[in-house]
């Protein structure tokens, strides 16, 4: 990328870990021009469009749920208000109106707008606002290098299943309308990938009480982390899947909520979803989430994102394995973390009034490298992240610039 003033930039964070396709893809544009030359907008409550059609079903057809019914909305806080009306929509149909409450996690994020900010587990972007939140359940977030579990290494996935059970019993197990959570987290616990056998044992305490599961996928899917979706590294076959970020990869303002047939089936026989937006369903998005789809599957983007990622991994594990500062790099696919610690061996975070993530970024950005921070993650005030998301398209010797620009940066705390 380059800014007005001449300056080069290597996206090492897909924007907001959001291009995957990479910038200026001429088809894509292309794709975007035809269908505004042929048909600009209509209203959903009067037409349908063949470009909406036609990419529902090319997105039922890859989301790891069965007979997914896809509502298409403007990006990934409007989907997520959007499941979480289908969640509730869902339980009155089948004449349970008691069911209202959301389970969610700590160090999660959800959204923007006030309900997925309720969901959101991030302190920091909820404090402003808490006078209007506080409606969702909290159980404790995933994150292996900070695991609350007392036994850990041993039995994480068993205690986040346990820690839901009792969540769901101390509130009613006839209340709970939802579990939300992120598949594989994203910025706000840094990309923390679940233990093993995590989502095996937490959708049976779910199913088992007649709770939905609805797997936020706004940061992970589209083959960010190597599949098309997270979920599909567990087998998780989720009731509801939010996406946005890397449908469109930027190109448009493009959400997804998803639901799976026999969840849309019960809403539309209890009378449908009382819920909608004015730019839901348009076919420019449409159109042009069609033609990242092709660009994926044309350019092997998703296989790109395995092996790419693993070099990056490994180049940036390699450098940093001995920085006083770096705590943990982890990640999956071309999804990746950098956590910085103001000492390696008790994992002390650096207090938030150094400002850590903010120097590391504005010095990495006058070396010409884009990173995507994150902070206050530990206890709601202190933690730095710093996360890589770059294009699927990423090269071997652009991997070898963020391995070398990401080491540079880090000087600023010497």
């Amino acid at each position: 990328m380059t800014d007005a003033l001449g300056q080069h930039y290597l996206d090492a964070a897909g924007g907001a870990i959001t291009v995957g396709i990479g910038h200026g893809d001429p088809a894509v544009a292309a794709a975007m021009a035809a269908q505004a030359s042929t048909l600009d907008w209509v209203h959903a409550s009067a037409f349908t469009t063949d470009s909406v059609e036609t990419y529902a079903a090319a997105i039922a057809a890859l989301v790891p749920m069965d007979l997914a019914r896809v509502f298409l909305v403007s990006g990934g806080s409007e989907a997520m208000e959007s499941a979480l009306k289908m969640a509730r929509a869902y339980h009155l149909a089948r004449g349970e109106p008691e069911r209202s409450v959301i389970i969610a996690r700590g160090s999660s994020y959800h959204g923007n707008t006030r309900g997925a900010l309720d969901v959101s587990g991030r302190e920091s972007l909820r404090r402003p606002y808490e006078p209007w939140l506080g409606q969702t359940v909290r159980v404790p977030g995933v994150n292996e290098y900070r695991c609350p579990n007392p036994t850990h290494p041993e039995g994480c996935a068993a205690f986040h299943a346990a820690q839901l059970e009792e969540a769901i019993l101390d509130t009613g197990a006839e209340t709970v309308a939802a579990f939300v959570a992120e598949t594989i987290g994203g910025a706000a616990s840094g990309v923390a990938v679940p233990p093993d056998g995590y989502w095996e044992l937490i959708t049976e305490v779910c199913r088992r009480h007649g709770i939905l599961v609805v797997a936020d996928e706004v940061m992970t899917g589209f083959g960010r982390t190597g599949e098309w979706f997270a979920s599909d590294h567990f087998a998780l076959r989720p009731d509801l899947l939010v996406a946005a970020k890397g449908a469109s990869s930027g190109y448009w303002p493009l959400g997804l909520a998803i639901a799976s047939g026999p969840v849309h089936d019960v809403i539309v026989g209890g009378g449908g979803l009382v819920h909608g937006f004015t730019f839901s369903h348009h076919p420019i998005g449409a159109r042009v989430g069609l033609a990242v789809l092709d660009r994926i599957k044309e350019l092997r983007l998703i296989d790109r994102a395995r092996t790419q990622g693993g070099k990056l991994l490994q180049g940036v594990s390699a450098a940093l394995s001995q920085h006083p500062n770096v705590g943990d790099v982890r990640g999956i696919g071309l999804l990746l973390c950098v956590e910085l610690v103001q000492d390696r061996a008790s994992r002390r975070p650096f207090p938030r009034s150094t400002l850590v993530t903010e120097r590391v970024m504005a010095r990495a950005k006058e070396l010409g490298l884009l990173l995507y921070p994150s902070t206050g993650n530990v206890d709601g005030l202190n933690g730095d992240y710093l996360l890589l998301g770059p294009p699927l398209t990423i090269l071997d010797d652009e991997i070898d610039l963020i391995v070398d620009r990401f080491s540079s940066a880090l000087t600023v705390l010497a």
